[in-house]
């Protein structure tokens, strides 16, 4: 893997911790346990406490889809924007590349 490509997985990662610290912090605000946010979302506790810890690991990832997210976010009662940080990362490969249709 290239520096650019670690560079790239440590950024994600600090990313996806960010957003199970931020629904961590909206879930105790309104005083809800992982089993009922995860419940409430249709997602398994299981799934939920993997987004909440932001826990990598080499076969499961946490990385949740958008269906996923914004089913959080209305379960928490916030605009998904405020779970998702800014900035976010650049996961571009640098430098140029050609990216016109191969025929």
């Amino acid at each position: 893997m290239s520096v650019t490509g670690i560079r790239q997985d440590i950024e994600w990662e600090d990313y996806i911790k960010s957003i199970g610290e931020n629904l961590r912090r909206y879930r105790k605000q309104l005083k809800l346990s992982q089993a009922e946010v995860a419940r409430a979302a249709k997602i398994s506790k299981v799934q939920y406490q993997r987004i909440e810890s932001g826990g990598f690991n080499d076969t499961l990832s946490p990385n949740p889809t958008s269906r996923t997210l914004i089913a959080l976010a209305e379960v928490l009662d916030v605009d998904l924007e405020h779970l998702l940080p800014k900035p976010w990362p650049d996961l571009r490969e640098h430098g140029k590349r050609d990216i016109s249709a191969k025929e």
